[in-house]
Order: structure tokens, then C-alpha cells, then sequence
């Protein structure tokens, strides 16, 4: 009798890891947004990998988050941060989390802009900072970005 192993999984070995086709998720929001931002999360699928972003004003804010186990959580206090580099101000609200998502997403979605699906909820002024940068800089696509339909940034909905 013989036994025949399979080794190719949907275009990929089995012994490799198939992060091509991977979609990341970024979520991102301010203090203003958790229970949003909660509910959104418990409708991540649990093999979910990303990075979820959450702007709060000060450290005695920071709360514990359910995400699924491939997920990462950064926690960003204003009190902490400063303003416009140069300026001397201190963070405004959406300031942190707006450069958070510009940071990772100009390393993470470098190449594969289409491989992501964004959610980002709180102030305006984050929200459309981050929006901004990933469509017009990255060129991700609207549809693949969830923001407060009473903000109107995308296009496509």
C-alpha cells in the first residue's frame, strides 16, 4: 500500500509560511470611540494579525482589550507625547494615533497596500489624518477603509 502525502496547501507547502496572501488589520481610535472600538473587535475572525492602536489621555486610561491571540495592542497616552516636533505644544487629540498608523503603515504596507482592512474610530482630526495618509500617500483603497460615516471621507460608500 502506498501512502501519498499531500504537501501543497492552496499554493503554498506545507512546511511554509503563506504570508503572502494575509490580510493585516489596523485598527485605530481614541478614548472617544471604546465602546465602538470594542464592538469592532469582537468581529475580528480569531486568526486575525495586525495592530490595534488605541489614544488615550493619560496612562490611568489604559483599559485591557479582547483581541484575537495574533493581534497586537499599543496603548498611546497624550500626556506623555509631545505636539509638531519643534513646536513645544503638547498632543492633541488624534495626533498620537494618527502618527501610530502612519508609522506602521508606511513599513507594514509598503508593497501590498491592498492587503489590509482598516477601522479607525474617535476624533476627527485622527481619523482623517489617518485616512488621508494611507489613501493618498499609500494608496489604499477606500473600501478596504471603515471610518464614522458622519466624517463622509470615503468615497466609495
Amino acid at each position: 500500500m502506498t501512502v501519498q502525502t499531500r504537501t501543497d496547501h492552496t499554493g503554498h507547502r506545507a512546511n511554509e509560511a503563506n504570508h503572502k496572501q494575509r490580510v493585516q488589520f489596523l485598527v485605530a481610535a481614541d478614548e472617544s470611540a471604546l465602546p465602538e472600538l470594542e464592538a469592532m473587535l469582537t468581529t475580528l475572525p480569531l486568526c486575525a494579525t495586525g495592530r490595534v492602536f488605541v489614544e488615550v489621555a493619560s496612562e490611568s486610561d489604559i483599559g485591557t482589550l479582547h483581541v484575537p491571540p495574533r493581534m497586537t495592542v499599543t496603548w498611546l497616552s497624550r500626556s506623555h507625547r509631545s505636539g509638531a516636533p519643534g513646536s513645544g505644544r503638547s498632543c492633541s487629540k488624534g495626533e498620537a494615533v494618527s502618527r501610530a498608523v502612519r508609522a506602521w503603515a508606511g513599513e507594514m504596507l509598503c508593497d501590498h497596500p491592498e492587503e489590509v482592512h482598516v477601522w479607525l474610530g474617535g476624533n476627527y482630526r485622527g481619523v482623517a489624518a489617518s485616512h488621508e495618509y494611507l489613501t493618498a500617500d499609500l494608496g489604499v483603497a477606500d473600501a478596504v477603509i471603515e471610518t464614522p460615516p458622519a466624517y463622509r471621507l470615503s468615497t466609495s460608500r
